[in-house]
């Protein structure tokens, strides 16, 4: 067993490593105000940004599924590590040795699943690299030149050759360490008669990368007549590598898809190298399968869903490539992107484009073309004899419920007129009408729109007043203008202690009327106040907090932009000044409630005590609207 990894060096890892720097490996991150950046969430669907990344602070947290917490949680939810794993990528990016202990650490053996199989996979993509020299390899050499691509383009895309002998790879890998076990399980090496084999044996070799650069896979060309396996060989699915959630380029792409919020989806290996090398170097294309759901989440986190953003598929001009184009259409309404398909006049794929027109030709190709909801729409309408009426309406109707799955109403009729001018139906508002009232057909059985969303339960354990009214979370609770003041006060109290400090220590659970707000002001005060607050003074109150729901709270207000366009001593005191006179104020309607209930002949020694209590706070609360903070 692993042992523990030193404290002070998981700290020097959290501190080495910007969690910008790191979330930016997996989606766009733009200028969210205060210092914070904003981003589309890559652990849930939404439309537009909730995902927040506060570099200064080293927190993330999306204000939509509530995920929070620093790199080193980031990198643990998003590529499903366990924390020792994250902790030691994360030290390997940034130079840092570890110390283990407990007994000690054997990094040939111990070290987690996930960095072994890519360990495995970084060594055998350097092997199948130097192979690409060998003698034997000139055949893949061959393959690439007559394709246009030299040896620095090889080099560029990491391309190599696997040796056609049983198992040279294996024995390489075992060479360094790496047990059977792990050979099998990465996809590297097959069972075979007399034990592990390798899988992919005399073929051209691309690596296929993820969203952050480590090599998760492999796709293998096919260069012999005698080989008897498929055209194109993948990895299969293992631990590390799932056919439908990685794009062969993503790594090299994905820098130019977030600036020019453009993706270019093209069918193969040496298309991608094409387009690269001819100045499109948004190009991607998946690994062996359609393109769909999961990797339309990969683009929308990196384009970000702005109305500018394009995708332009490529596709063969032949039927499977039609067939593509259709499929890529369906899940066309996940996009807010629009998508267009691009199909050279000739059929030609841009790897044998740049080969007969050069450079110039593929960067044309890839120029917004047709809508891929018109290619749709023609692919329709062409299989039916528009000289007839009843072909003209037999289209119709294969083609509206077509034009009715937009969502944008005004694209919606806008598409439905053009549809009308296909079909040559003069009576353009008939077109029109029948798209909308499928369109109502449709809303209307999947009911009226999506409902309202309840935020769930929460778990805040606090015996602050009006727990039933706020157990639902701090997002509800912005209508009210006093929770919203103690969300402020709070994120004040995280991200500038010094502003609001000593008296904020002052202030009891029970000033905060919002049972989650009491319960992040408990776990400063279970840190140690905020007064002085250390260098690690939001990684003590978030390690105060009872569980993970409000911790999630405590990252959430520590990453929250605070809503003022100027954060100093002054604002800070209006938001001091007026939790403690709602307080104040509360206090008072109560003890004037005690009042009533004692009446006149209740107990003279109680009717004292309550009066005067009243008395000292209402003048406490007129001192705090006449002076300020300076009354607290």
């Amino acid at each position: 067993m692993a042992g523990r990894i030193n404290d002070d060096d998981v700290k020097a890892v959290r501190d080495a490593v910007p969690i910008d720097a790191v979330v930016s490996e997996y989606l766009q991150l733009r200028n969210a105000g205060g210092g914070n950046l904003k981003g589309l969430c890559p652990f849930h669907d939404e439309k537009s940004p909730s995902f927040q990344v506060s570099p200064s602070k080293g927190l993330f947290h999306c204000f939509g599924c509530q995920e929070g917490g620093d790199t080193i949680a980031f990198v643990m939810k998003i590529d499903h590590l366990s924390f020792s794993e994250t902790v030691e990528r994360l030290a390997a990016k940034a130079g840092i040795t570890l110390r283990y202990e407990e007994g000690g650490y054997n990094p040939g053996h111990q070290r987690g699943e996930r960095i072994r199989l890519v360990e495995a996979h970084k060594v055998a993509a350097q092997f199948y690299i130097d192979q690409l020299d060998s003698p034997e390899a000139e055949i893949g050499r061959a393959f690439l030149a007559e394709r246009g691509f030299d040896q620095a383009a090889a080099a560029h895309f990491g391309v190599g050759y696997s040796p056609a002998g049983w198992d040279h790879l294996t024995r390489f890998l075992r060479g360094k360490g790496f047990s059977d076990k792990e050979l099998i399980l990465s996809g590297l090496s097959q069972d075979g008669r007399r034990g592990p084999i390798d899988r992919f044996r005399g073929r051209l070799m691309w690596p296929i990368k993820d969203v952050g650069g480590e090599i998760v896979g492999f796709g293998a060309r096919k260069l012999r007549d005698d080989d008897n396996g498929p055209k194109y060989l993948n990895t299969p699915e293992t631990p590390i590598y799932k056919k439908s959630q990685v794009l062969y380029g993503i790594d090299l792409a994905k820098k130019d898809i977030a600036k020019a919020s453009r993706a270019v989806v093209v069918e193969g290996y040496t298309d991608v190298m094409a387009c690269h090398l001819a100045g499109v170097t948004t190009a991607i294309a998946t690994c062996g399968t359609a393109f769909g759901g999961d990797h339309i989440k990969i683009l929308r986190r990196l384009l970000m869903d702005n109305g500018s953003a394009r995708v332009i598929f490529t596709f063969d001009g032949d039927a499977a490539g039609q067939k593509a184009a259709l499929r890529a259409f369906e899940d066309d309404q996940k996009f807010a992107a629009e998508t267009y398909i691009a199909i050279a006049p000739d059929g030609m794929d841009p790897c044998d484009l740049r080969l007969a027109k050069g450079d110039e030709a593929v960067a044309d190709l890839v120029q917004p073309r047709t809508p891929l909801f018109e290619f749709a729409l023609r692919q329709i309408v062409k299989r039916y004899d528009l000289e007839t009426p009843a072909g003209r309406a037999a289209a119709l109707d294969e083609a509206a419920p077509v034009v009715a799955r937009i969502k944008n109403i005004g694209a919606q009729h806008e598409v439905a007129v053009q549809l009308a001018g296909m079909l040559g139906i003069l009576d353009t508002q008939f077109v029109v009408k029948r798209v909308a009232q499928l369109a109502r057909w449709a809303r209307d059985r999947g009911g009226k729109g999506p409902a309202q969303q309840q935020s769930p339960q929460r778990g805040y354990d606090t015996a602050a007043p009006a727990a039933s009214a706020a157990t639902s979370g701090p997002a509800l609770n912005l209508r009210s203008p006093a929770h919203r003041t103690e969300r402020e006060l709070l994120k004040l109290a995280l991200q500038r202690p010094e502003l609001v400090s000593p008296a904020f220590d002052a202030y009891g659970a029970d000033e905060f009327t919002a049972p989650p707000y009491a319960a992040v002001r408990q776990c400063v005060q279970d840190a140690g106040g905020a007064t002085g607050a250390p260098s690690d003074y939001l990684d003590t109150v978030r390690a105060a907090a009872p569980n993970d729901t409000v911790r999630a709270l405590v990252t959430e207000l520590a990453v929250e932009t605070i809503f003022a366009k100027t954060v100093d001593e002054a604002y800070a005191g209006d938001q001091l000044v007026t939790v403690r006179l709602r307080a104040v104020d509360r206090r008072i309607r109560e003890i004037q409630g005690t009042l009533a209930r004692l009446g006149p002949q209740g107990d003279p020694e109680r009717l004292s005590a309550v009066q005067n209590e009243l008395w000292v706070l209402t003048q406490y609360g007129q001192s705090l609207r006449n002076n300020g903070a300076a009354a607290l």
